[in-house]
């Protein structure tokens, strides 16, 4: 239905996630380091009253975009065309940049609140991705999906990263290019997390996320939201600015949330390292969307 990511990005700069706790803190700071946030529609679909009030108080003031949490790409049941219904005309009245899903998922005959993964096979590549072009079909816009974390790899019969990218090329969609995820998985999974950025779609990608996480144990870390961005995280981040130039990168915290200035100060380190690459050399085919 639509042509490969080659317009300018659907936002710019450094984003941070709206989330209900942060409403009040964030109503009073002057916020001059966020250029755009994000939300999941799914906690804000007709919301009204004063949540509502507050809702839009944001979208008045930032650019939007949003990352789905119950689309269930990958599951087996049929895709919720009531909710796409709602979700289409939640982007429209918010006039909202970009919409996002996990390349996961997350029912069945009930929702199971944690996202599955979806296994890597040829098969799983066709079915989702004929999903995916539903959805672009009845929302009338791209989507990106978001390369997740997993902690077990079913029937595997494709590495990760061809899966990945067998889908978005079958599907015609974007990528929402977490870098926390990449580090996580190629912790838990032992592989290269500088290859495997490498081997990513970078013509595809709509935005970035950057977040924290949990070490359970040496070899295991827990995508959680809850902590501070570590060092080879943004270390990561910088290596995706120097091979696919700048593109915009949002703060993900779900909770254990610290100070407001805190908050602040990563979102402006992500400015902070945009502004180091954005002016350096980036692949002819992208430096026109920097």
């Amino acid at each position: 239905m639509s042509e490969a990511l080659t317009h300018p990005y659907p936002v710019d700069g450094a984003g941070l996630g709206l989330r209900r706790a942060l409403l009040g803190p964030l109503r009073s700071h002057a916020m001059d380091e966020v250029s755009f946030m994000e939300v999941a529609p799914e906690n804000w679909i007709n919301v009204g009253g004063r949540l509502g009030r507050d809702f839009r108080s944001f979208t008045e003031r930032f650019p939007f975009v949003t990352h789905g949490l119950s689309l269930s790409l990958g599951g087996p049941s049929p895709l919720d065309e009531p909710f796409l219904r709602r979700v289409r005309q939640f982007l429209d009245e918010h006039e909202i940049r970009s919409y996002s899903e996990h390349l996961s998922y997350c029912s069945d005959d009930g929702h199971l609140y944690d996202l599955m993964p979806i296994p890597f096979t040829a098969e799983a590549v066709h079915y989702v991705a004929g999903r995916i072009r539903h959805v672009q079909d009845v929302l009338d816009r791209r989507i990106a999906i978001e390369n997740v974390s997993y902690y077990a790899a079913p029937g595997a019969e494709l590495s990760e990263i061809e899966f990945i990218n067998a889908v978005i090329s079958e599907a015609d969609c974007d990528l929402l290019l977490d870098i926390n995820n990449i580090y996580v998985n190629s912790v838990n999974h032992g592989y290269d997390p500088v290859e495997f950025l490498h081997g990513l779609p970078g013509d595809r990608i709509a935005y970035g996320h950057i977040a924290g996480h949990y070490n359970e144990a040496e070899d295991l870390i827990i995508d959680t939201h809850g902590a501070g961005v570590i060092p080879d995280v943004w270390k990561l981040l910088e290596e995706a600015y120097r091979v696919y130039g700048v593109f915009p990168t949002l703060l993900e915290r779900d909770f254990n949330f610290p100070p407001v200035d805190e908050l602040m100060a990563e979102v402006g380190r992500i400015t902070t390292i945009q502004n180091r690459f954005r002016d350096e050399d980036r692949p002819d085919e992208l430096r026109q969307r920097a």
